[in-house]
Parts: C-alpha cells; structure tokens; sequence
C-alpha cells in the first residue's frame, strides 16, 4: 500500500467520525506535538543551562575583573569554588574570546608572544627584559603542566656577561608553586623541575635553582629525604590508628545505639627501626660430591737391557741360552680419593616498615535511656557485667597481646547531646521494624508505583480512548431530506411560474387536458438544478461526490454480505 492510498483511507476514516471523536483526535493530536515541543525546549534548555569553565585557577583581581566585564556584558555566570569562575557552555568560548580581546586576565604568564609585535624605538635593554620576561613566561607555562601543580612563578637572575673569569657570576633561579589539593611533590619531581629550570637557561646549575611552596617552604631534591620519612610514618601510624577506631566503632554500634553513641581512640606505638640480618647455616650431615680411584699392577721380571762400557759385548747383547738367577719382580698400586660436599644455607632477612610494640585503646559509651512515669527520658548506666563483655570485645578486635603490655579502658558515660536528641515515642519500636521490612523493598516500591501509575492511566485514558475511537459512528439521518430544499418563498413563486407556464404552453401548443403535470414539474426541477450547479459549482460538485461514493460502499456491503450468505 502506497502512502497516497493510505492517505485517502486515512482521509475517508475521519470523514465518518462524528464531532466528538473528531475532536478526541484533534486534541490527542495537539497534545502529542506539544509534548514532543516541550521535550525539545525542555532539553534545549537543559544543555544551555548547562556551565562550563571558562577560566580557573584566578588570581582575585583578574576574577573581580572578568566578573565586572560578564555583568557588564549581561552574561550570566557562576563561581563554583575560589578561582574558577563558568558561563553557559553554548556560549564559553564566544566569552572566553570576548574576555581575551579585552586584555584579560592581566596576571596571566606570558611568553615570546612578546615579541610577535615590534615597537619602533625600542632599546637593547628593553628587548633583554622582554627576553628575561618570555623565558620566565614560558617556564611557568611549562611547569604548571604538571599534574601535581596548580601554579608556578619563575624567576632568573642573569647576571651580566665579564670578559673576566674570575669575576663571572653564574645565574640562579627562584621558583614558587603551588600544589593542587592532596598532591605533593616527591624528590624526583624536586629534582626534575630543577633540572628543567637549568636545562633552559645557559650556564644554570642545578644546585642553583631554589623551590618553596606556597608557605614559604624549602624544597630540596636531597636535604627532605628525613622529613619525608617522617611525614611518612606519621602518615603510616595515623592511618593504621584510624583504621583500629573504625572498627571499634562499628562492632560497638549495633547494640549500643548507634555510632553517635560510642567513641573510640586507639594509639599504637611502632618501631620504625628496620633492620636487616645475614644468616649462614651449615649441614652436618656431609655428602659425597666425588669419587675417583687408581689401581696399577706389575708381575715378572723386568726386562733385561744392554749396557756397559762401549765394546763388543755391550753392543751384542746378552748371550741367549743363559738364564738369569734373580727372581721376578712384582709391583701393585691402589689411589682412592673422595670428595665431600659441605651443605650451607644463606638467609637474608629484612625487617618490616614498623613493627607494633604496644596497642593502648580508650572507649567510651553512652548508657541506656528508657521512659520514666512523667513521659521523660530517664538515664540507666551500664552495669559492670556488661562493660566488661564489651571490653572483651574490644581486645579481640585490636588482637591484644597482654604480653606486650597493651591496654583496654571501657567507660561509661551519659551523652548530653544524645540525651537532648531522645523522645520518648511508644511507636518507636514499631516504626524501626517498619522501616528495617520496607528500606530493603523501597527501590522496588518506586516501580510499582510507577506500574500503577502506567495501570491507571491505561484503563482511564487509554482503553475509553480506544473503544470510542472503535465505535461504529453514527450517521445522522438524511431520511425526509430532500436534495434540493426549497423555502416557503421559492415554493409560492415556482406554483406561480408553474400556473402561468402551464397556460401559456397549453394556449401555445394547444395541449389538452392530458398534459401531465408531473413532466412539468420534471422539467422546472431540472432548471432549478442547472442554475444550482452553475451558481454554486462547488457545493454541487461536492454533493455528487457524495452521493456516488454511498451509493458505492453501499454496493460493496451488498455483495460482502451475499458473500458472507453463499459461504
């Protein structure tokens, strides 16, 4: 189905609607688009009312300035915390360019954007203080980049150039910054804006930069490394002491009252002192690492050999046939030789952070409150029994260790704050099992309620919408109705001109007493219907489509329901 057949079904439905349902449509129709209207300005208006930064980190004389160029301008603004002031984020960077054009703000670090505009007449010593400016400008900028900084200023003191050596001065440098809020700075991060600072100037040693903080604090890359220690451990042992007194608190609270109820101070004492031990350990157990044997063996005689004084008989050789009376020999050898392995054990063990030498802990809790004959509140201390329970509660949470001489003291006292606050109520209990069933189901109760919400307004709007909109309507009836409704006056003069044509034709044409009457009439109607359709063509050409087009449907309902008759 196209979009135009769809149109005319459309078109031809709402035709049929009667008043009401027309109006139904047409006011449902309005309502939808000014929902979706509203939900468009509604979020328009959302993301303008949205702020965004336009500039942090004001110093308060540049944030009184742009604040009077804002008010001056109309715009409106907001300053979130000290030195951060926001405008309409659809208009940030229209107003962060206004405000700039205007030479704002003034305290702003500047770098060799100095010299992009060169004045005619301007002397060596200006272009060197412009140079000194820019590079201190520019080093700021840098330094501020740094996460952990908020701000920085840099100064350079560049002494002037001596063809003596000996005279010569080296230059130096100050910095001053500020962190951002929870951040320090580590020695490495000491040591590398230092270095940083040296690198962009010639001839600046590191050891001649100087860095304070904002509270006028030394910062050294080497000369902190005890103070930070420090920090550190007092750091280490204030978090390992607030850590004790949580938990006191917490196992406490349920049945005391509430945490307002109870108070926890814990102190631990640490030996920050680490040492370090080299231990060697012998087996005495040997074992055999190696092995090695050597065995040799000799029997008979050892052979005879020619000697002597050169001659004859030496060079002839003993003369076969003669034996010799000396017995034979022997020889035999036996090496064994075994090595052993002497086991050792090397264990280096290094002390921890701190070691905990002594836990003391001082608790403190209120008593019982219970309503008294005149509708007060009436204080009740806590027995002695009970005291003690919680004290044994107490040790089991610190682990204490009596050995090492740690301490638990459990007081009871009556809390004037909290005596105030009591109200003697009889629904109190009912009210805190009320609430102790209902807070774990409340998220569950917000969609149900919204569900009912979504139920009501389906069966009252919804469903009577829907079946007023199904109902078959009602076509008013045009029974009796004639199609051309002639008034009383329109009737008397069409009798009149009837009388007098019905005689001039019959003189005229000589026409008896069979003309008929009803021809007549014919005739005059279909006059009348010609200058209808010629003086009001619209309405005429209206009328006809109407009448063919019931006369259409009420075929095809003829033949669906002889349809419906044969199956």
């Amino acid at each position: 189905m196209n979009f135009k057949d769809l149109t005319a079904q459309l078109t031809r439905m709402y035709e049929k609607l009667n008043r009401a349902q027309k109006m139904v449509i047409v006011g449902t129709l309005f309502a939808v688009i000014g929902f979706i209207v509203f939900l468009v300005l509604y979020t328009s208006a959302g993301r303008s009312g949205h702020y965004a930064v336009l500039f942090d980190h004001l110093s308060s004389k540049d944030a009184g300035l742009i604040i009077q160029e804002l008010e001056r301008e109309g715009v409106s603004y907001r300053i979130p915390q000290d030195g951060v002031i926001e405008v309409p984020q659809d208009r940030v960077y229209r107003v962060r360019i206004n405000v700039a054009s205007k030479g704002l703000p003034k305290e702003s670090h500047v770098g060799f954007e100095l010299f992009d505009k060169q004045e005619f007449g301007s002397t060596d010593f200006d272009q060197k203080v412009k140079f000194l400016r820019a590079i201190e400008g520019e080093l700021s900028r840098t330094i501020q980049s740094l996460r952990p900084i908020e701000s920085a200023v840099v100064h350079l003191a560049l002494p002037k150039e001596s063809v003596f050596v000996s005279k010569s001065t080296p230059p130096s440098a100050s910095v001053v910054i500020k962190t951002v809020d929870g951040m320090r700075l580590s020695r490495r991060q000491i040591a590398g804006i230092k270095n940083l600072v040296a690198a962009a100037v010639a001839n600046l040693s590191p050891d001649h930069v100087k860095i304070v903080n904002e509270f006028g604090e030394s910062l050294s890359a080497s000369g902190d490394e005890e103070s930070e220690l420090a920090k550190r451990q007092i750091a280490y042992k204030n978090r390992f002491e607030k850590a004790y007194e949580e938990k006191v608190v917490n196992i406490l609270a349920p049945f005391i009252g509430g945490k307002d109820r109870v108070v926890a101070k814990v102190t631990v004492d640490f030996d920050f002192a680490q040492r370090n031990s080299v231990e060697e350990r012998y087996d005495p157990e040997n074992v055999v690492r190696s092995e090695q044997s050597t065995e040799e063996k000799k029997e008979g005689a050892p052979t005879e050999q020619t000697g002597g004084v050169p001659g004859a008989v030496s060079n002839i050789g003993p003369v076969q046939g003669i034996e010799s009376n000396r017995a034979k020999q022997k020889y035999q050898k036996s090496t064994t030789t075994t090595n052993y392995e002497i086991s050792k054990t090397v264990s280096n063990v290094k002390g921890p952070f701190a070691s905990v030498q002594r836990i003391t802990a001082a608790v403190v809790v209120d008593g019982k409150y219970v309503p008294d004959e005149e509708g007060s509140m009436k204080y009740i201390p806590r027995d002695t029994e009970e005291l003690q329970r919680i004290s044994d509660l107490v040790k089991q949470t610190i682990g204490f260790n009596a050995k090492r001489g740690d301490q638990v003291t459990v007081s009871n006292f009556k809390f004037e704050s909290t005596a105030e606050g009591v109200v003697p109520t009889p629904y109190k209990s009912a009210v805190s099992t009320f609430y102790a069933y209902v807070e774990p189901i409340i998220p569950l109760l917000k969609y149900l309620v919204l569900f009912l919400i979504l139920f009501v307004f389906y069966k009252k709007v919804i469903v009577p919408f829907s079946e007023r909109m199904l109902e078959v309507p009602v076509e008013e009836s045009t029974e009796g109705e004639p199609v051309l409704h002639l008034d009383e006056e329109e009737h008397e003069s069409l009798a009149e001109k009837f009388t007098e044509m019905r005689k001039k034709v019959e003189e005229q044409l000589g026409l008896t007493e069979e003309f008929s009457e009803e021809e007549l009439k014919y005739d005059i109607l279909l006059e009348k219907v010609k200058e209808m359709a010629e003086e009001r063509t619209d309405e005429f050409a209206a009328l006809i489509n109407a009448l063919i087009r019931d006369e259409s449907e009420f075929e095809q309902s003829a033949a669906t329901k002889i349809k419906k008759e044969k199956g």
